[in-house]
């Protein structure tokens, strides 16, 4: 078998079969195929695409090329969620410990944030001493005893995946329906989850800004899963919009207390509760109004909350922080953003606000740059809202860096008219 032909065949739009797929991604993470040829590869995949088939059968062969984690020692359903990556998103945070509490498995490996946003492991490590490395046996152990962990990727995850996604980067190809679906599902299926539900991402503040262009990458992810045998669900939800009113680390693990809590903004509660309904169905607990009824009582009767309280203890943190995050990191300083005419906030460029957050120290521009966990933005009003000149429509939490910058940006961002507007927040569920 030769890597060229199999360039030819899908530069003449032919189906790759498994076997050809496998030994492509093998060949590349071992360095026997060079750069020049699986760029090759990859353009021609970016312009003529891939079956449901063969997206599967890459994304399994990135899979095998790493750690593959085994979780049958797990009793009961494992159930994990996957985010494509919003502006506010502590999903992940409230959603956790909700499902604990619920009986649900809720063993799930995170990443770091790169860009305009910060990553779960980024709002964790907020929390002090949180300890985000865990053997195998030692989550697996944990989920056992609380039903919830939430630890880093392993190193020798889908390595496969990170050859290609930096060849992809300097390619032009990152933006492949199919190479975009194959990536993320390798990594949710070495997770070794039994059901999943993906979070994708659509609008201003997110990689797919049209629905058409989300509903495809979710119809192909939920399809991968599927064939690979796992349950995978999808929702496509709204980021025309931050979700939530916080932006930043600390400031995102403050709202899913307090959403754990019973308070927080409803449009968190709108898509952790869709998430949790899903995953709930799929590990036989309950479903429909039934799941909402229970997902209301476990918040209510504060069991999700020690849910959250006994996953921090259980890995290293200070959970003292989170039955009083008062002591948890603060900005030297509040500075409001206020609006210079009256009227309805039409409209938002979310990557914008996401980016004036990213300014303060709330998220990475490189991989190796440091963030700071006390910064970022409160809202205080959002799309739909009617301010009056002078009135604050967020906060800035800030220390010693892009105050001024952040404001302009901001300023830019958000649109005030006249039209009242309102955000659909759950866009589609795909099955």
């Amino acid at each position: 078998m030769r890597m060229l032909d199999l360039i030819i065949k899908k530069r003449d739009k032919e189906e790759l079969t498994k076997q050809e797929i496998h030994f492509m991604v093998q060949g590349y993470t071992k360095g026997d195929i060079p750069d020049y040829q699986m760029s090759s590869m990859l353009m021609a995949i970016y312009f003529n695409g891939m079956t449901d088939k063969e997206s599967t059968e890459l994304a399994l062969a990135m899979m095998h090329s790493g750690d593959v984690f085994d979780l049958s020692p797990i009793k009961g359903i494992k159930v994990d969620k996957h985010s494509t990556g919003g502006v506010g998103d502590k999903v992940t945070l409230v959603l956790g410990p909700l499902m604990a509490a619920c009986g649900a498995k809720f063993a799930k490996m995170s990443g770091r944030g790169l860009g305009h946003t910060g990553g779960t492991l980024d709002k964790l490590e907020s929390i002090p001493n949180y300890k985000l490395e865990l053997e195998e046996a030692d989550f697996i152990k944990q989920v056992n005893k609380i039903g919830l962990a939430v630890i880093g990727q392993s190193s020798n995850i889908t390595p496969a995946d990170k050859k290609l996604y930096a060849l992809r980067d300097v390619t032009g190809t990152v933006p492949s329906i199919p190479l975009i679906a194959s990536s993320i599902m390798s990594k949710k299926l070495a997770s070794g989850a039994d059901a999943i539900c993906l979070d994708v991402k659509v609008g201003s503040g997110a990689f797919m800004t049209t629905i058409e262009e989300a509903t495809k990458l979710a119809e192909l992810m939920v399809s991968i899963g599927n064939l690979a045998g796992r349950k995978v669900y999808a929702i496509l939800t709204n980021m025309d919009e931050p979700l939530g009113n916080n932006i930043g680390n600390t400031l995102e693990v403050i709202e899913a207390i307090d959403m754990l809590k019973g308070q927080g903004p409803n449009d968190l509660k709108v898509v952790v509760y869709e998430i949790a309904k899903l995953l709930l169905e799929a590990a036989g607990i309950a479903k429909g109004d039934e799941a909402v009824k229970l997902l209301d009582q476990k918040i209510q009767s504060g069991e999700a909350f020690e849910k959250l309280v006994q996953m921090v203890e259980a890995q290293g943190g200070d959970s003292n922080t989170v039955k009083d995050y008062s002591l948890l990191p603060q900005a030297k300083q509040v500075v409001p953003m206020t609006a210079n005419k009256a009227g309805y906030i039409e409209s938002m460029d979310t990557m914008m606000v996401g980016h004036a957050g990213m300014l303060l120290g709330a998220g990475r521009q490189t991989i190796h740059d440091d963030i700071d966990p006390a910064v970022g933005l409160v809202f205080k009003n959002k799309i739909g809202d009617y301010v009056n000149i002078g009135d604050t429509i967020c906060e800035l939490h800030a220390n010693e860096i892009g105050i001024e910058e952040a404001l302009n940006i901001l300023e830019s961002a958000i649109h005030i008219g006249n039209k009242k507007n309102t955000v659909t927040l759950i866009e589609g569920v795909i099955r």
